[in-house]
C-alpha cells in the first residue's frame, strides 16, 4: 500500500481535452493537460486533522491525546467508540476505510499511516 501512495505521487495521467470554438486562446494544435498526484496529503496534515478529530470526540479529554495514543489502553474507550472514531476520521478525509481495515485502526499512529498511505485520502 506503501508502495502504491510513493508511485501515485510521482505518475502523472493524461487528461483527454477539447478545443472549445468559443474560447479565443484555443490553438489550432491539440493541448495536452496532466495530472498528478502531488496534491496528497502530508504525513504532518494528516497527524494534524487526525488528532483534531479524536480530541473532539465526545468521550476524549482532549489534553491526552498525542500522536502515540491508544484508543482503548490511554484513552478508555471500547470498541463502539473505536467504531465512531473511525467514521468520523471516513468523514474527514472523504474516504472510505473498508471493516477488514478498521477493525485494525486502535491508535493514532495507525490512522495516521493508513490514511498517509491512502491515495485518495483528501
Amino acid at each position: 500500500m506503501a508502495l502504491r501512495a510513493a508511485v501515485l505521487r510521482h505518475v502523472r495521467v493524461a487528461v483527454q481535452t477539447r478545443e472549445l470554438k468559443s474560447n479565443p486562446w484555443a490553438t489550432s494544435g491539440s493541448i495536452r493537460l496532466m495530472s498528478s498526484h502531488d496534491d496528497h496529503l502530508t504525513k504532518e496534515e494528516v497527524a494534524e486533522r487526525v488528532l483534531s478529530v479524536i480530541k473532539s470526540f465526545p468521550k476524549v479529554d482532549p489534553s491526552r491525546v498525542t500522536p502515540e495514543v491508544h484508543f482503548q489502553k490511554d484513552l478508555g474507550l471500547d470498541s463502539l467508540d473505536n467504531v465512531e472514531i473511525v467514521m468520523a476520521l471516513e468523514e474527514e478525509f472523504k474516504l472510505e476505510i473498508p471493516d477488514k481495515e478498521a477493525d485494525r485502526i486502535d491508535s493514532c499512529n495507525l490512522a495516521i499511516e493508513y490514511i498517509h498511505n491512502h491515495p485518495l485520502a483528501s
